[in-house]
């Protein structure tokens, strides 16, 4: 589903270069629950925004189901995200003017799919907001806006799911409701899934844990790190 070949990015600071990630190698497959740790500032958002097709490497490729997405204008990038993607972000990001419902639905309405609001509307009755529909943003909780901002992620049955911190913004209780909500909806729908959490619990229920410190990506666990991580 993903093959990252020898990624590069960094940026300047100053006369300083500061490099983000280095010659990383990573093979996803399909169907595939990948956690993403480090420590803050290592670059795991900005391997997200690559993956995404929503930052531009500095060196090498990134190929999506058999797409390198370097041969791609910001059409056609655009087109794969609306088609092939869902994005749940820390911070949520919904529209404060639409609704539950018009949230969820807008991936499928900017698709031009006639049957948006319907699909909308179950997806959010199986995250458990069926009775807050026609609630705006600020009327929600930050759990219930988190649940719709996963519902607008899934409803138009990506490919690939990327979430960035989904739980970082909860406390404990409501944080592990989130988590346990995304990855049964990633088991039901099949979907590939990969995620940026400092919450070890949650990435250990990921089929694999990846580290990313020092621009580098090894593989780990859910332990405190050893030191004898494998290069992912």
């Amino acid at each position: 589903m993903i093959r990252l070949n020898r990624l590069s990015m960094h940026y300047a600071l100053g006369s300083t270069r500061i490099d983000i990630l280095r010659d990383v190698d990573l093979h996803i497959r399909a169907g595939e629950r990948v956690a993403i740790a480090g420590p803050s500032g290592t670059g795991k958002t900005s391997l997200l925004l690559l993956l995404a097709g929503l930052e531009r490497p500095a060196s090498g490729s990134v190929v999506f189901d058999g797409r390198s997405l370097d041969g791609l204008d910001r059409d056609q990038l655009a087109d794969l995200r609306r088609d092939h993607l869902g994005i749940v972000f820390q911070s949520f990001h919904l529209v404060p003017s639409l609704t539950a419902l018009d949230n969820a639905a807008l991936p499928l309405e900017i698709a031009g799919r006639r049957d948006a609001r319907e699909r909308a509307r179950a997806m959010l009755d199986k995250v458990g907001l069926g009775a807050r529909l026609d609630h705006y943003p600020g009327q929600l909780s930050g759990g219930e806006q988190q649940r719709v901002a996963i519902a607008r992620a899934l409803v138009h049955e990506p490919k690939l799911v990327l979430a960035d911190e989904p739980t970082g913004n909860l406390d404990g209780r409501t944080g592990a409701d989130i988590g346990e909500l995304l990855l049964n909806l990633n088991a039901e729908t099949s979907t590939t899934l990969v995620l940026v959490t400092h919450d070890m619990s949650f990435a250990a229920r990921c089929d694999r844990l990846l580290r990313l410190s020092g621009g580098r990506l090894s593989e780990g666990n859910a332990a405190p790190e050893t030191g004898d991580a494998q290069p992912a």
